[in-house]
């Protein structure tokens, strides 16, 4: 026998791992018991601690918002275990779990000490990287968590206008995707008789959807006040927001000839006229009007403000910018092949590609496919001839 660290040791290898552990032991019980005596005399013995020490932390996932009841605490290198211990005590379970870097989560205080620790069973083993492990998907959870999209209508100005003897209040709108920071929002300029007919209408095609919008009444006096504009306003912002969340209001002549259907008309009627410049500003302003209120559509509209967009900026010689409209326009196009636009826009795509040094081989590929079909190809018109004799309804 051999006198190692005040321990008579025999040897071989399993006695000394058991004087080993029987020493660790009775080391941990004199400091949980000399830790126990200290703060008996420390607390007053009507105080009511938030978070009881001696309290159980429950490896509960389901239920893991009401068993925070031990100490929590996160810690980082060079963090004393004094300050998480006070960090742990002034917060919330909640703020505790809204925590950023951290590396370890100790929940036993009889833990937190130097010594070398006594082996774990692998069940000892799982029970603090499990609750770690919820901490930390509850953690990526929270912050992939995305914020549901929704459109917005805000007015975000309304200024007097006076056209010859007549007066009347111009109000400017913005259509905004929220959940995001949205750098390109759709615009339109209306005035309350715009808003007067179109609730009107709505009101006539959808009497039982329309039952309880309220609408501002018209006024005889004091239009053109402070208090009335603001008001007016707001009950805009309300009217538009309810009328949107109905799918079939939504697709009806009468709610797209209030956004942008007579947009497009001018647009139409400017690039007839050759005045491209002012036209492109037209079928842009229409383009984000219809991805904010139609989002990915592929409809009529959406396809000839693809093409006057293309048009457009090709003859202004931005062959760059009309063939990223025209590739957008096929892409919509990829599984409509008796739509009448899709040869004009492929013919279109194919040459836009060539001058700029894209891939048109998809293109090439999608129109040979139609000819082999028996499909004439040469009686098709061009896209800007598709664009002039196309009516807007």
């Amino acid at each position: 026998m051999h006198w190692i660290g005040g321990v008579w040791k025999r040897e071989g290898p399993q006695l000394a791992s058991m004087a080993s552990k029987i020493l660790h032991r009775i080391r941990h019980t004199i400091v949980k018991k000399d830790l126990r005596e200290r703060e008996a005399e420390e607390l007053d013995v009507d105080a009511v601690e938030e978070f009881p020490e001696t309290s159980e932390l429950v490896d509960d996932a389901d239920g893991l918002s009401t068993h925070l009841g031990g100490t929590l605490s996160f810690t980082s290198d060079g963090d004393e275990e004094e300050d998480a211990e006070e960090d742990a005590a002034c917060e919330s379970p909640e703020e505790r779990c809204d925590v950023e870097g951290y590396k370890e989560l100790s929940y036993n205080p009889e833990e937190s000490s130097n010594e070398e620790m006594e082996p774990r069973s692998p069940e000892k083993q799982h029970d603090g990287p499990l609750l770690t492990r919820q901490i930390q998907e509850f953690w990526r959870k929270s912050q992939t968590r995305t914020v549901p999209e929704r459109l917005l209508f805000e007015v975000t100005s309304a200024n007097v206008v006076r056209d010859g003897s007549s007066k009347y209040v111009l109000y400017t709108i913005y259509l905004i995707k929220s959940g995001l920071f949205d750098k390109t929002p759709g615009i339109i300029s209306r005035r309350y008789s715009d808003f007067e007919k179109l609730n009107r209408h709505l009101r006539r095609l959808f009497r039982y959807d329309m039952h309880g919008v309220s609408f501002p009444r018209k006024k005889l006096r004091r239009n053109f006040t402070a208090d009335t504009i603001a008001k007016r306003s707001r009950a805009f912002e309300q009217f538009l927001s309810h009328v949107h969340s109905f799918p079939e209001i939504r697709r009806c002549r009468e709610f797209l000839e209030f956004f942008y259907l007579q947009d497009l008309q001018g647009a139409q009627q400017l690039t007839c006229s050759g005045l491209y410049q002012d036209a492109v500003a037209m079928w842009n302003n229409a383009w984000l009007l219809q991805s904010k209120l139609h989002p990915g559509s592929s409809g009529k509209h959406a396809l000839l403000t693809l093409a006057g967009l293309t048009v457009c900026h090709q003859e202004l010689d931005k062959l760059e910018e009309a063939q990223l409209y025209c590739d957008q326009a096929v892409r919509l196009l990829e599984t409509q092949d008796s739509h009448p636009l899709l040869i004009p826009f492929l013919q279109a795509h194919i040459h836009l590609s060539w001058k700029v040094g894209k891939d048109k081989r998809q293109s090439e590929a999608h129109l040979q496919r139609l000819q082999e079909a028996r499909i004439d190809i040469q009686q098709f018109p061009s896209l800007k001839e598709c664009l002039i004799k196309e009516t807007f309804t």
